[in-house]
């Protein structure tokens, strides 16, 4: 899994928790990098899950509620850090769609030796979208988060019914609720 993936847990856990928890979360892991990351590094992603499985266990916030709050977090940190990823789109259903199509593309000029997880997109109606999310690695919960992110970035809201066909293919299917505020 790509560093930057673990660069930005590590700060949220230190924006949101401070940086005592950010060392207690390190010390208490038990992790091969010892919490050593570069956003450009490769890393087991059993990693993110000790440090999340570490952070629910100090904070008391289940683990699968802070995978979809980091999610959400990451998703900020795209639409600040990568700003050109969302040019020409101003929906969420839109940029949802256009993931495996164009946002992993360009992630993985950025970084090819990414592995990424696959989201096939298939559009219901002007307010719907079948979103099924493929990955050995089993982190839908983090995809819910940036799903929820997405639509927070674009000031919008979303009813998401979640299906698991097992834990590395589940289904989102996704209503935009609002129409979308002026930014």
């Amino acid at each position: 899994m790509k560093g930057i993936v673990f660069t930005e847990f590590m700060e949220m856990v230190e924006s949101e928790f401070g940086i005592e928890m950010t060392d207690k979360l390190v010390m208490n892991s038990n992790i091969e990098s010892k919490g050593v990351y570069t956003a450009i590094g490769t890393y087991d992603h059993s990693e993110i899950f000790k440090l999340v499985d570490t952070l629910s266990g100090t904070t008391g916030i289940d683990t699968v509620e802070l995978f979809k709050i980091y999610g959400e977090y990451l998703f900020d940190r795209f639409s600040v850090n990568y700003p050109g990823l969302f040019e020409g789109i101003d929906d969420p259903l839109t940029m949802l769609e256009v993931v495996d199509s164009y946002i992993h593309k360009e992630v993985l000029k950025l970084y090819p030796d990414a592995q990424l997880p696959s989201f096939e997109s298939n559009r219901l109606s002007k307010h719907k979208i079948e979103l099924i999310y493929t990955s050995e690695r089993k982190m839908s919960d983090f995809a819910h988060g940036l799903i929820l992110g997405c639509f927070k970035h674009f000031r919008s809201t979303a009813q998401i019914d979640v299906y698991k066909k097992s834990e590395s293919e589940v289904i989102f299917n996704i209503e935009k609720l609002d129409e979308q505020e002026d930014i």
